[in-house]
C-alpha cells in the first residue's frame, strides 16, 4: 500500500493540472473521448489515442468466527491498463487493450479458496499450478464497422454492457467476452442490441473459457479443474464440462443476447432482454419505469421488473439448484425460474431514495452467470445476491450527490440496509446486509479518483457474521 501510495502521490506532481482523458463512472464503466475522423489508413494508428489506468485494490475480510467455508484474509494488489483507441477510417476504427494485476496475499496453496473476492486480483488455477501472483492478458481486441447510419458492429474481445452481461470492472481486470455484437441507435429514443457470443474471460482468468460449463477432471485435469472454465459465483455447478458432453451438447456452446431499451414514451423507461443458450436455458426480462416530477425539485419513479427462465434441457443435467444439490427444491430437474421485482425512487436535488423489493418464486434458481445482475438497482448490495428459489428480499437504499459522470468532485455517498428472507430448508439462513460506498476524485487532480466500499453481514447463521472492506486507488491518464 505504501508503494501505491508514493507512486500514485509522484503522478499527481508530475500531471496535477492534466485534465483527465477517460472519466470512471461508478458503476465501472470508462467514458472516452469521441472518436476522431482520418482520411488516411497511416493515420488511422498515427491519430489515435493511447489510454492508460494505474490502480489499486485491497481487500479484506474479517469474519467472527472462521470455519471450513470462511477465513479471515488481507489482500491487495497492483496494476492497470493501457489501450489503444485508433481513429476512424472508412468506417472502420479498433482496439486494443492489454491489463496486468499483481497480487500480494500469504496463505497456503489450497487456501486461496478463502481469498473470496480478492481471487478476482490473480488467476487461482494459474497459481495453484506455477505459483504465479500476476495476471497479464489481452482484455481487448476488437474491430468495429459504423457504416450503419446510428449503428455499429463490434467483432472481437470486448466488452458486452447488458443486462445479462457486464464488465463489472470492480476489481483489476474487466469480465471480457468473445463476440459479434450489432447495436442501433436508429430508432427515435431507443437501442437495440444483438450479440452472438462465444467464449468469455471471466476477471479472475489469463485465458477464455466456455460460457456455460462448470470445469472438472474432464476440462482440464484433476487439479482445481473447477477454476478453469466458468466458476462465477453463481454459475451452476451441476452443469458440469463432462455432463454436457455426455449429453452430447457441445461445452463451448454460443450465447445469444438481445436486449432493447425505449424512451419513446414521456416519462416512461421501458428494458427487454432475452438470452438463449441452445439446448440449455433461455430468460426474458421486460423492465418499466415511469417518472413523475413532482414540483421543481422533486420525483419519484416508481418501476417494476419481471424475469422468466426457462428450461431447454440444462434441468435434467444439473438439476434445479445452482450448486447442483437441489435439496428443498420442489422439481428437482427442473430449471423453470420466475423473478418479481418492484422499486420506488424518491429524488429531491442531489439526494435519492431507492425502496426495493425483489421475489424469486418457489421454483428453480435464476442462472445468470456472466457478471449481469438479475436485482441490481432493486435488491443487490456489492456482494450480495438473492437469485435462489424461495427468496425474498428488501432494501432501502440512500445515495447522496449522484449525478457526476465520472468525476466526482463532490463526495458521493451510497449506504443501504438490505434484508434477506432465505429458504432454510436450502441450505440458506435470512440475512440484515449493511453497506456504505464512497467515491470522490481531487480536486486539484482530478484524475485521481478514491473508493471505499464497507459491507457488514448479520446472519442467523451461527458464525455467519463478518465485516467485508475494499479500498481502491485509480489514476487515469
Amino acid at each position: 500500500m505504501r508503494i501505491v501510495i508514493l507512486m500514485v502521490t509522484l503522478l499527481g506532481v508530475l500531471f496535477a493540472s492534466y485534465e483527465p482523458k477517460q472519466r470512471l463512472q461508478r458503476n465501472y464503466e470508462l467514458l472516452y473521448a469521441d472518436v476522431p475522423h482520418v482520411t488516411t489508413l497511416s493515420d488511422m494508428f498515427s491519430e489515435g489515442e493511447w489510454y492508460a489506468r494505474v490502480r489499486s485494490n485491497t481487500l479484506g475480510y474479517r469474519f467472527n468466527d472462521e470455519n471450513e467455508e470462511q477465513h479471515n484474509s488481507l489482500s491487495s494488489a497492483i496494476g492497470g491498463s493501457l489501450i489503444l483507441q485508433s481513429a476512424r477510417y472508412i468506417h472502420f476504427d479498433m482496439r486494443v487493450g492489454l491489463y496486468y494485476s499483481r497480487a500480494f496475499f500469504h496463505v497456503d496453496d489450497h487456501d486461496v479458496y478463502y481469498l473470496k473476492g480478492a481471487s478476482d486480483l490473480l488467476s487461482r488455477y494459474d497459481y495453484i499450478r506455477t505459483g504465479t501472483q500476476s495476471l497479464a492478458v489481452v482484455g481487448q481486441a476488437y474491430v468495429q464497422y459504423s457504416g450503419i447510419d446510428d449503428s455499429y458492429i463490434r467483432a472481437g474481445r470486448q466488452l458486452v454492457e447488458s443486462f445479462y452481461t457486464r464488465s463489472n470492472d470492480s476489481k483489476m481486470i474487466p469480465n471480457t467476452f468473445d463476440a459479434l455484437l450489432f447495436h442501433s441507435n436508429a430508432l427515435p429514443k431507443t437501442s437495440l442490441t444483438i450479440a452472438y457470443l462465444l467464449k468469455e474471460k471471466l476477471r479472475g482468468h489469463s485465458r477464455s473459457h466456455a460460457l456455460f460449463a462448470y470445469g472438472d477432471a474432464n476440462a482440464s485435469d484433476s487439479i482445481a479443474p473447477y477454476w478453469s472454465e466458468n466458476d462465477d459465483s453463481v454459475m451452476h455447478q451441476g452443469i458440469t464440462y463432462g455432463r454436457l458432453v455426455a449429453a452430447g451438447i457441445d461445452p463451448q456452446t454460443p450465447l445469444l443476447l438481445v436486449e432493447a431499451c425505449s424512451d419513446a414514451m414521456a416519462s416512461l423507461h421501458v428494458r427487454a432482454a432475452y438470452y438463449l443458450l441452445p439446448k440449455l436455458l433461455s430468460s426474458a426480462m421486460l423492465e418499466a419505469n415511469y417518472r413523475m416530477d413532482v414540483g421543481s425539485h422533486w420525483s419519484i419513479t416508481p418501476g417494476v421488473r419481471l424475469l422468466e427462465q426457462f428450461d431447454e434441457g440444462a434441468g435434467d443435467i444439473g438439476g434445479a439448484a445452482y450448486d447442483g444439490s437441489a435439496e428443498g427444491y420442489r422439481h428437482r430437474d427442473s430449471l423453470h425460474a420466475r423473478m418479481v421485482a418492484a422499486r420506488l425512487v424518491t429524488r429531491y436535488r442531489n439526494y435519492q431514495i431507492n425502496m426495493g423489493y425483489s421475489k424469486v418464486f418457489d421454483k428453480a434458481d435464476i442462472i445468470a452467470p456472466w457478471r449481469g445482475f438479475p436485482t441490481a438497482g432493486y435488491t443487490r448490495s456489492m456482494s450480495r445476491y438473492n437469485w435462489m428459489a424461495n427468496t425474498q428480499s428488501y432494501r432501502i437504499e440512500l445515495q447522496i450527490n449522484p449525478d457526476q459522470e465520472g468525476v466526482y468532485n463532490d463526495l458521493f455517498i451510497q449506504t443501504s440496509w438490505l434484508y434477506t428472507d432465505a429458504d432454510e430448508r436450502k441450505g440458506f439462513y435470512d440475512e440484515h446486509y449493511y453497506y456504505v460506498g464512497l467515491i470522490k476524485n481531487l480536486r486539484d487532480i482530478p484524475q485521481l479518483q478514491g473508493r471505499l466500499r464497507l459491507g457488514y453481514q448479520e446472519s442467523e447463521q451461527e458464525e455467519g457474521d463478518g465485516l467485508d472492506v475494499r479500498i481502491e486507488l485509480n489514476y487515469l491518464f
